[in-house]
């Protein structure tokens, strides 16, 4: 790829898949966003929808797989689309690169307070005479992302074994709550109940308040980039990669259905569960009492400390990269290896300072937190979206060992169209009648983020940056190789 290499290679097929199977965490993605759903389609769109949606990324995720087997970087994205563009290869790939790094700290962010939040639940079901603060959850979710960022400092071994935990602890976890929810509980929901609809969200048409609760497998499914980003850490990179792209998907997938039935079928009181704080907690309390509910908050709360380990483990790499090609103010600083660690340790610091600013205005609004990681998935879809439209506008796409063949540009353009409505519907109100509460920020603060962006590029990076740097020719690249 034209790049001196300084990153090892310790990442192999399992890894790959693991890094983008704990991202995703269906554990942490449905409990997060069960409650929105449940006023939002209800049952109906928590089951259906989340069939039909995980459908639809797997058409995502084999596109992008297609060619993360071509370019198998850690730029990922944006070194691909500035590869696949006709014409101004550097400005597809400056925009790319910057969707994708606010998605991700989004990402970081977004789990970490969630990760804080439940921790506050389950402190507060410990103790009944905790009261929960703005002020103490940011505290939680700092000291997360202190002990997170020292993780991703120390070696690639260490990161790949956790990595390796985290999926047998969201399979083995998926399996305890399902297996709780199902025996323990003295009565279910009928077989029918998974077609009833709610419409909870204000708004009187039924069809919107239900394209709004396919928001609930959206949220879950972000991420699989991950892979992509590890490419250059893993073994057989152009084959592997792809590959954990496509089983992270699939077995998110169908454990997710699981695990979505199976708190379906519990609900017992399904206005006042709807309610209540948190849902899905309210749901595992009235269905197997507060010890167990307890026991299996655990479960929940460290299945989303491993999404957010994950998660900057990824955007470290997507830093490093990007700096390498001078994108990144300071780019000299964030694209340096440690010689002891063979890990980007200033990338991961970089990472963690970042997400930090995104959780800081949760002391004073936690509106104010929703509106900035809200892009997070936007940011993230769009910037799968820019390499694969990009694709398709190709005559001649030169694939990698793992391709989708003749299939190549229908897969690219059902994923295309996809992320432009997941988009769109991501950025839509989700409340009636909308007040500065239940605002939908995001296109607000994803217009701040291309406008910050355009204005950077027409004043001194369309001057600089031309896309990925190449380092030399293939011989000249692996006299610079560090190992």
């Amino acid at each position: 790829m034209g790049y001196p290499r300084k990153l090892t290679r310790r990442f192999h097929a399992f890894d790959n898949f693991a890094i983008s199977f704990t991202i995703i965490n269906i554990i942490s993605g449905i409990f997060s966003a069960f409650g929105f759903g449940m006023g939002a389609g209800g049952p109906r769109i928590l089951v259906f929808g989340w069939i039909g949606v995980s459908v639809m990324v797997l058409f995502v995720g084999a596109a992008m797989g297609e060619i993360a087997s071509a370019y198998p970087t850690s730029g990922a994205l944006y070194f691909s689309a500035g590869k696949l563009a006709k014409r101004h290869r550097g400005a597809w790939s400056w925009y790319t690169g910057w969707l994708n790094f606010v998605g991700q700290v989004g990402g970081t962010a977004a789990t970490n307070y969630a990760a804080a939040t439940f921790i506050q639940a389950f402190i507060g079901m410990q103790w009944s005479s905790y009261e929960p603060t703005q002020q103490q959850t940011v505290g939680i979710a700092t000291a997360i992302l202190l002990v997170q960022a020292l993780a991703n400092t120390y070696t690639v071994q260490l990161v790949a074994l956790v990595n390796r935990i985290s999926v047998w602890w969201l399979l083995v976890g998926m399996v305890v709550i399902v297996v709780a929810l199902t025996v323990k509980p003295s009565s279910h929901q009928p077989a029918s109940f998974a077609t009833h609809f709610v419409n909870g969200t204000g708004f009187s048409n039924g069809l919107y308040a239900a394209m709004l609760g396919l928001l609930v497998t959206s949220w879950t499914f972000t991420g699989f980039d991950g892979s992509f980003h590890m490419s250059e850490e893993t073994v057989k990179a152009t084959v592997n990669t792809p590959k954990g792209i496509m089983r992270a998907i699939i077995y998110s997938a169908l454990a997710g259905l699981v695990l979505m039935l199976a708190l379906v079928y519990a609900i017992r009181d399904y206005e006042a569960e709807l309610q209540a704080s948190a849902p899905p907690v309210q749901i595992l309390v009235d269905a197997l009492g507060a010890g167990t509910a307890k026991l299996l908050l655990l479960i929940v709360i460290g299945a989303m400390l491993f999404c957010g380990l994950a998660n900057m483990t990824s955007n470290t790499r997507q830093i490093f990269a990007f700096s390498r090609d001078g994108a990144m103010p300071g780019s000299r600083w964030w694209h340096s290896v440690s010689l002891r660690t063979r890990t980007p340790v200033k990338a991961v610091w970089l990472a963690a300072a970042c997400a930090l600013v995104l959780i800081i205005p949760a002391l004073w609004s936690h509106t104010a937190f929703t509106a900035i990681v809200s892009v997070n998935v936007v940011g993230l879809y769009l910037a799968y979206g820019v390499p694969i439209f990009l694709r398709l506008r190709l005559s001649h796409f030169e694939p990698g060992p793992w391709n989708l063949g003749r299939f190549g540009k229908p897969v690219a353009a059902i994923a295309v169209v996809w992320i432009g409505l997941s988009s769109v519907l991501f950025m839509l109100p989700q409340a009636s009648p909308i007040t500065s509460d239940n605002f939908n920020y995001a296109p607000i603060a994803l217009g701040a983020v291309l406008l910050i962006a355009t204005v950077w590029w027409f004043a001194t990076a369309r001057r600089r940056f031309q896309g990925p740097v190449s380092y030399g020719s293939p011989d000249e690249v692996a006299a610079m190789d560090l190992i």
